[in-house]
Parts: C-alpha cells; structure tokens; sequence
C-alpha cells in the first residue's frame, strides 16, 4: 500500500520471494516482484542478474531468453545490465479477470550451455484507473402499491474492472421517503444493491418516483457513476411466484451437447388467473457470459446446454432466475442455480520445444544438449497430469533428463555414425493420466553433419586385368573406382599410382590413372614376348582433413596374340632360295626324305604348327606328317617316275587367325648309269617283265644300287672317324638359342632360353663358330647345330648326324 499511487519509478517497491533454491535437477527458486500496472514502457522492474547471482557476461554467452507464458511480450532482458524492464505497458484488466483479487505474469528465464531455468512471477498491482460501470443507465421498476414496506427489489449493480480497494465500495440512493437501499457482499465480494420500500406507497399520490443511484469505488481518489431509476406504482397483485427452495446445486459436465436439459425449474403462484401464469427469465444478477452458455425457456422453465461448456475456462456458473406472474401488477420470486462443471479429459496434452539444436556434427560428445522441452495440459486433477517420452519403435541415441517442472533436456546418449543413420526424426510423445489417456506428439529432425572418419574402400582387394598385346597407348584398361561413404570434401578422392621401378622404368611411365574417376590407362604396347606381367599398388585418397587414404593391388597379365609367323628352321635355307635333296632312287616305301621344322615365338596354341604339302610334282610319291614335318616316300620308285620332283610345304600356327611360312624342296634321285640302247634296238611296245634281258637288267641295277649303298656307308664312316668334338666356349659357350619342344600331337614349340651345347666340326672347319647364317636349335631335347656346307645341309639329332 505504500507504494500505491507511486510513479513510474517503482523499483524500490519491489519485493523478491524465493521459495525454492537449487541447481540442475531440483526445483529452481521462483523470484517474484511486485509492481503496479501501466508503468511506463522501459521502466526498470529490477536487475535480474545481482537478484539471480548472475554474472551479467553470463546473459550473452548463455543465450538468456524470456519464455513468458502470455499473447504479448510485456517483458524483456537488457543482457547488457541484466536488467529487466517494461517492453510494452501492463493493463491487469486485460491480463487477468476482473474477480481475480491476485494477478500475476509469469515468465521464465532460461540459460543455455547449460540448461538453467529460474521462474519469475510479476505481481501486477492494481490501479484506480477505471470507474465504476452501470450496465444499464436507466432501470424502470413497476411496484404495486399493495407492496408493504420492507419489500426488497434487485437493482442493476454496477462493475468495475478494478479490483480490491479500487472496487466498488458502496452504493449511495438520493433521498426519498419512500425507498432505502441494502448492499449486499456476492460470493466472490461483488457488491449488489436492493431496493427497499421504506413505508407503504399511495399511486394516488405519487405514481412514480424518480430516484438516482451512486456507485462509488474506493480508491483514491474514489471514482463513481450513477444510473437513473424510474419506479412506477401498480395496482395491486398480491401474491409473487416463489420457488420450493431458494438456492439449487446442479452439476453440469462439460462438453455436454448443445441443447441437453440442465434442469427445468416450477414456480408456484397461489394467485389465479393472470396472476398466476408464471414466465422465467433471467435477473440481472445473471452474467451475460452465463447467458451465453445456458438458454431458458420462459414458459416452461427449461434450462439448456446453449453453447459449449468448457471447465478449463470456467468451473462453475451462477444462474439467478426470477418468476414473474402475469397479473396486471405482476409479482416475482427469485431462486439461484449453482452449476459446477464436472471436468472430463478433453484436452490434450501439449508439448513444445523451446530450444533447439538442428544440426550436429556426427563425432558429437555423449551428453551434448540438443533440445529443450516443456509440456503442459489444460485439464485438473488427473487428466491434467502428463509425462513425456521419445518414440522408441527405432533404437534412438538420445536421453530424456528432466530438469525442473515440466522442462526436459534431450541429451546425446550414445555415439552417431552419419553413415549409418544421417538424420533423426525424434518424436516426443506425451500422454496425460486422464480416462481415456490422451496422446499428442511433436517430430524434430536432427541432421548429422559428416566428419572424416571412413577412408576410401575398394570392391575389390585385388584386381587381375588382361591385357592383349599390341594393345594401342592410352586404352583405358579398367576405372578402379573406390567408395567413400562420406560427404562432400570429404568423399572427393584423388588416385594415384604408388612408385615401383622396374629395369629401371617407373609405373607411372607404363601406365597413367586419371586422379578423378580411377581410370586406368596403358601407355605404352606390350609384347607378350618381352613382358608377361606387371604387378603394382594404386592408392586412393580422400580430401577431408586430415586426409584418409586405401590402396589396391593391381596384376596385369599380358595375354599372347598371334603377330608371329612361323620360321623355318630346317632344313636350313637362305632367305627365297629352295632346298635341293638328294635321295637315292631306290628307297624303300617309307623313306625319310626329310624333316621339316618350325617354330612359331608365340605361346600356347598360337605357337603350335602343323604342316601341309602345298604343292607336290606326284601325289601318290611323297606323304607329309602334319604334326612332326617328316616327308616320307609312299612306294617306291619306277622308272616312268622323273628323276626330280618338286615339293611346296607350308607350315601353318593354330592362331586366329593363323599365320604360315613356306618353303620349296627339289628332290633328285640318283643311281648306277645304265648303258643306254642304241639306236637300232627296237624297244618293244609290250614286253614280258619275266624275260631272260629283263631279268638280267633287274639283277644289273640291283648290283649297282649295292655298291652305291656300300660306298656311301664308306663316306659316312671315314666322316665320323675324321669328325673331332669340341665344347664351344667364349661368347657362345652361353648361347641364348632358341627352345624347340615338342607337344603331345608331334608339333613343336619354340622358346628362347639360354642352354650350354657341345657342338661337333670336322677337321676341315676353318672356324669353331659357326657362319653367320647358320642357327642353333634344341629338338626334342637334343642339340642342334645346322650349316650348309658344300651345297648340303648338315643337322646334329642328339648323338647321330643327318644330312
């Protein structure tokens, strides 16, 4: 009171009321100031950080925000002087009810990092700023003169908005003779004024009296009003409607449907006729607000549901009726309906979210605060006790911790994996204990931001590529494309090809990857015959910091295409010439003419040669081996049979397509020189072959081929005793010649590698190494070494000559 009626400076006036003290996790101190209404706007109401024990940098750094709990912001944080001040002006009238002897503003300071919450009640003092209100300006009073003196007439109070002192105080009536007034105290200390008849009146001596009614509040200074009445005098109707008791209780429950029957009232008028029809209507003690919700039938008394009854805007409702009859000075009775609203579970729980955080980088610390969360709910008792949870149909990495009243803290509870799970949908369930329980929800989305902590993975550990050789330079070979399940800078990555020298060449002359997509070039042709393979490791990095790298194995293997003819090494010839053999006449059927040989540098089956006659003088004479080259007589020879014959071989790979060489073989047959028939002797066109000249013939040339055959044994002999053996040494001790072997199907293969020969000359070789047209050659495991010597070809077979 002693601050009443003080200016805008009320600072001083204000009182701090701590009720509770504490830090996280106990009920926080409420802190309530005291100060009058429609103070000036940025009116300090107190510093907020010397009453909370605040250091004022505190206010900034920790996000100091108000949550008032009202339409309008009347208050706000001066975080530089942690003062709290007058945002807009406070109208109590406007904030609470008129009948609301204590007004309050409520508002919540909250600090972040970490959670703090004090609670700030304002009590907002009344003012003597409203003068009291007659609803209506002018009430008119029928009154039978019949009436006796001491009969009491309701008359329209006055309202106003202020409250306690600066309420209405008194009622004061202008002078009559006739009429006093009585003030009477509500229920909820309204005051109302009845008029009271002091001494019987005569209508034939005033028939109507005008008086003035005074309603005064009391403040100070006290403010007033007044409203005229008129009352005129009836004749008489003696007998009012009345009611069996004067007060009715009733319970109405809320939500009930529009129209549904409260209570149906029945006067009684022992007057009859007009006098005694009774029609129901409101007095003026009833609230146009109580009107609203119920509607009363005036002939029946029915009192119903007008519009919906809801006990969270009001618990009870007072219903004054009054019974009129319809006498010509008609009277009335009066009786009060005392509703209360029975609550049900009609409203839902509420839940906001007052702070929060949208993003969160996925190595996040176990505890961070992500959101505060409030719930409320409107309904008592019960129905209006909630509890909070999250949605639990997925596993969720957070904790609810409740920190104060109905605020939570919603904390990181285990580690996030942005790979894993990229965003939270977190819902916040709430439920009151009400029947039946409602249910409300509220879903934050929580992204994770990404971190590096995954390197570069490759599908595979180790990657083979094939390669055919003659392959063209700059041919991509493979994109050896890595994953990283990162974000952004992140999961860019940068390939590379790890240094390996080979014979003195780096990789990274041989083969290139484009750093961007992993794509693996060749930068140079292969040769299958040179180079079988590569082996070397590509790393991927990523461009996160720091950066994350993994590497891979990679093999090439150079696969073998059939760019090599075959070559014809024996019989050994000069390049285009033809090789001339010379057999005698009278081989047997099956006699080696001679051995074809070729080899083909390729491998596997683009090295295997088979041999064909291309071209033969006679068909039905010589027959060629296609696997081991060996030309054979097919019969033996006659004497229509021309002493030289021609044969064209080709010697042809198994490639795709194949490739072949060729080469031409005269062969000449020779024998004993037969004297030749002179001119007169007749040869006979048919001739026994059995006669005494054939037969004779016959055993001439047999004897002669004898003796031919014994003499080249001779030969043979005298140039194996004069032959002498020597291992070669020097440069050709360690000669690189190339490798024939043979295949299962007769044909043969050449590979070169480095073998030790013993070579054989005789006497008369100038030299102990050969010519340089001649070529050495490994045949089924034996040594060769062929020349041509005297218009002959000469080849060592393992331990024997052939020549």
């Amino acid at each position: 009171g002693a601050c009443r009626g003080l200016s805008k400076d009320y600072f001083s006036c204000a009182t701090v009321l701590f009720v509770f003290s504490g830090m996280w996790g106990i009920a926080l101190p409420i802190t309530r100031y005291s100060i009058p209404e429609e103070m000036q706007e940025g009116s300090v109401v107190a510093n907020l950080a010397t009453d909370l024990g605040l250091d004022v940098r505190a206010l900034v750094t920790r996000k100091a925000k108000l949550d008032i709990i009202h339409t309008k912001k009347y208050l706000d944080i001066n975080k530089e002087t942690g003062e709290l001040f007058i945002l807009e002006k406070i109208d109590r009238e406007y904030i609470c009810s008129s009948k609301t002897t204590s007004c309050f503003l409520k508002t919540d300071v909250i600090l972040e990092n970490p959670i703090r919450i004090f609670y700030i009640e304002l009590e907002i003092m009344d003012i003597n700023d409203n003068a009291p209100v007659f609803r209506r300006e002018t009430m008119q009073l029928d009154i039978s003169e019949s009436t006796a003196p001491g009969e009491r007439f309701s008359l329209t109070n006055a309202v106003d908005a202020d409250v306690g002192a600066n309420s209405i105080k008194t009622y004061y009536l202008s002078e009559s003779k006739y009429f006093t007034i009585e003030i009477q105290t509500g229920s909820d200390g309204s005051k109302y004024v009845d008029l009271v008849i002091n001494s019987n009146l005569d209508r034939e001596e005033q028939a109507v009296h005008h008086l003035i009614l005074t309603a005064a509040d009391g403040g100070v200074p006290a403010r007033s009003s007044t409203a005229s009445i008129i009352l005129r005098v009836l004749d008489i109707n003696d007998n009012a409607p009345f009611f069996n008791q004067p007060i009715y209780a009733i319970n109405v429950t809320e939500n009930s449907p529009i129209g549904t029957l409260v209570m149906k009232l029945n006067a009684t008028d022992l007057d009859e006729g007009t006098n005694a029809e009774i029609t129901y209507s409101y007095t003026l003690y009833t609230s146009e607000k109580t009107q609203e919700k119920f509607s009363l039938n005036s002939n029946t008394g029915e009192i119903k549901v007008k519009d919906a009854i809801d006990f969270e805007e009001s618990h009870s409702f007072d219903i004054y009726i009054q019974a009129r009859d319809q006498g010509l000075n008609s009277l009335s009775g009066d009786c009060k309906i005392m509703a209360f609203i029975t609550d049900l579970n009609d409203n839902y729980p509420e839940v906001t979210i007052t702070s929060f955080k949208s993003t969160v980088k996925e190595d996040v610390a176990i505890g961070t605060l992500i959101a505060v969360i409030s719930i409320s709910d409107r309904d008592s008792g019960d129905n209006g006790e909630v509890e909070l949870t999250l949605n639990q149909q997925a596993s969720l990495p957070f904790v609810l911790d409740k920190s104060s009243g109905d605020y939570f803290a919603l904390l990181i509870s285990e580690p996030l994996d942005r790979e894993t799970i990229p965003r939270y949908d977190i819902t916040f369930i709430v439920a009151d204990k009400g029947t039946p329980r409602l249910f409300d929800n509220e879903t934050i989305t929580l992204e994770i931001l990404d971190v590096n902590d995954n390197a570069p993975i490759f599908p595979q550990s180790f990657y083979t590529i094939h390669v055919v050789e003659n392959n063209i330079p700059g041919a991509l070979l493979m994109s050896l494309s890595a994953f990283d399940p990162d974000l952004h800078e992140n999961q860019y990555l940068v390939y590379f090809i790890m240094e390996k020298e080979i014979i003195n060449t780096s990789m990274s002359m041989l083969f290139s990857i484009n750093p961007e997509n992993g794509n693996l070039y060749a930068l140079k042709t292969f040769d299958f015959e040179r180079e079988r393979e590569f082996l070397f490791h590509i790393e991927a990095r990523d461009s996160g910091l720091p950066p994350l790298s993994s590497n891979v194995t990679v093999h090439i293997i150079i696969l073998d295409q059939n760019d090599n003819t075959p070559l014809i090494v024996s019989p050994w010839r000069a390049q285009g010439s033809v090789i001339e053999e010379v057999i005698p006449r009278s081989a047997d059927k099956g006699f080696l003419v001679v051995k074809v040989i070729a080899i083909d540098t390729d491998s596997l089956q683009n090295s295997r040669v088979t041999y064909q006659l291309l071209q033969t003088s006679d068909s039905t004479l010589f027959s060629l081996d296609q696997y081991n080259g060996e030309i054979r007589t097919t019969r033996m020879f006659s004497y229509r049979d021309p002493r030289h014959q021609r044969l064209v071989v080709v010697a042809k790979d198994n490639g795709d397509p194949a490739l072949s060489a060729t080469i031409t073989i005269k062969i000449s047959t020779v024998e004993h020189m037969v004297t030749p028939f002179s001119e007169t002797t007749e040869v006979p066109l048919e001739f026994d072959l059995f006669t005494d000249l054939n037969l004779y013939l016959v055993v001439g040339l047999g004897s002669v081929s004898f003796l031919l055959l014994i003499t080249i044994l001779v030969i043979i002999v005298l140039n194996l005793i004069a032959v002498k053996c020597h291992r070669s040494d020097g440069s050709f001790s360690r000669y690189s010649a190339p490798m024939i072997t043979t295949h299962p199907d007769g044909s043969w293969s050449y590979s070169k590698s480095t073998q030790q020969y013993d070579v054989c000359f005789s006497s008369d070789t100038p030299t102990p190494f050969p010519p340089a047209d001649a070529e050495l050659i490994s045949i089924n495991g034996g040594d060769t070494f062929q020349r041509t010597r005297f218009g002959f070809t000469t080849i060592l077979f393992g331990d024997f000559y052939y020549s």
